[in-house]
């Protein structure tokens, strides 16, 4: 018996990535050996003192009972004493943090809180596909700001109509940035905040890479801007700056009447953050924070190598000072899937074409700095070999 799958599964974008998901597969059953510098996935392993005090809270029966949606008060504390040291911004527990499975969770499911049907919001491009996925899924219209080089990969928000302007309900921005690695500064946030202060706009920045930065470079949050809190949100992760993709654990801060919103859709759909992750999770926050320095060393070594290396072949890829991504221009008449595929195919190495992030990724590649620097160093030795 055959089921017709929703319209809006038949809305989505075709899977760019299925031909190298392909080529990746016949290459590794050759027996060829594969370097993958297409995920977006830490390769480094979560610090023992978090996973130990994931073992101790396992074994307490009461972590095994339903948590609550909004996430246990402790961890909520943490998460606004984190902010206080690091940004210098006040929250209130309560009111003003929002447990979240994973930032992903919460970014996809934010919009069935404030998008209606035929609503328009504000979408950078080339972006985390999940900002337009998510919007598309509630009924709303993706107005897509592009991200171009020449403006430093930020929105240009003059550009915005102002009758667009006016529609808009929301707004995704994200710096550092996946995956262009571009970072913004206070003069950007305060404009974000101006323009969405004027057309009535909520702004959510996703901000799961502030501390993934190098060369002392500290990215800011867009709620240091005075009045950010007004008007928005930022969404947060424990998945790169502790290395716990696979824990599943973030949070979402800011405005209390929009992350109430969020947190009604939650109540309708999941049920909480295992508690034995937040404890985890509190010890993350509230301890040694000496495993983010050596994260952020590690990565910083691997850019440099990467760097140094594809302008040695002469590529010419933007040095980033946050996230573990180089956004790489192709060379002269590849396209974006065109130089994957002779990566792929003639040197064994896995990258991800620019376009699949949206239409003005066309021309890069995203490499992801997830291998150590002996692979990295590996792959450049077979760029060296290719011709383009």
């Amino acid at each position: 018996m055959a089921f017709e799958k929703a319209e809006r599964l038949k809305r989505l974008p075709p899977y760019l990535f299925q031909e190298i998901d392909r080529l990746k597969a016949e290459l590794m059953a050759r027996g060829i050996d594969v370097i993958n510098l297409g995920v977006g996935d830490p390769d480094l392993p979560t610090p023992k003192h978090i996973i130990e005090r994931l073992q101790e809270a396992v074994e307490d029966p009461a972590t095994h009972q339903y948590p609550s949606y909004s996430g246990m008060n402790d961890f909520r504390v943490s998460v606004a004493r984190w902010y206080r040291r690091r940004f210098g911004v006040e929250l209130d527990p309560v009111r003003e943090v929002l447990t979240l499975i994973g930032s992903k969770e919460g970014i996809a499911h934010f919009p069935f809180a404030f998008i209606n049907p035929g609503d328009v919001a504000l979408v950078p491009t080339p972006a985390y596909p999940v900002y337009h996925t998510t919007i598309m899924f509630a009924g709303g219209e993706s107005h897509f700001m592009p991200l171009v080089r020449e403006n430093r990969f930020l929105p240009d928000l003059d550009a915005i109509p102002a009758e667009v302007a006016r529609k808009a309900v929301l707004m995704f921005i994200n710096y550092p940035n996946n995956p262009t690695g571009a970072t913004a500064e206070r003069a950007f946030f305060e404009k974000v905040l101006d323009f969405a202060c004027t057309n009535g706009i909520i702004v959510c920045h996703d901000a799961a890479y502030t501390e993934m930065a190098f060369d002392g470079y500290r990215p800011m949050s867009f709620l240091e801007i005075p009045g950010a809190k007004d008007v928005g949100i930022e969404f947060h992760s424990l998945s790169k700056t502790y290395n716990m993709t696979g824990w599943r654990l973030g949070f979402a801060v800011g405005n209390a009447d929009i992350l109430d919103g969020l947190g009604q859709i939650k109540s309708n759909i999941d049920s909480g953050a295992f508690n034995a992750v937040q404890m985890a999770g509190i010890a993350a926050l509230e301890g040694d924070q000496s495993c983010v320095t050596e994260m952020q060393r590690v990565y910083r070594e691997r850019r440099d190598t990467l760097i140094e290396g594809l302008r040695k072949v002469g590529l010419t890829p933007d040095l980033p000072k946050a996230t573990f991504y180089v956004w790489c221009p192709t060379p002269p008449g590849y396209s974006s899937i065109q130089f994957t595929s002779l990566l792929l195919r003639e040197a064994g190495i896995v990258t991800t074409p620019g376009s699949g992030f949206g239409p003005p990724g066309e021309g890069y590649v995203r490499m992801a700095l997830t291998v150590d620097k002996g692979r990295i160093e590996e792959a450049v030795k077979r760029m060296e070999k290719l011709s383009f």
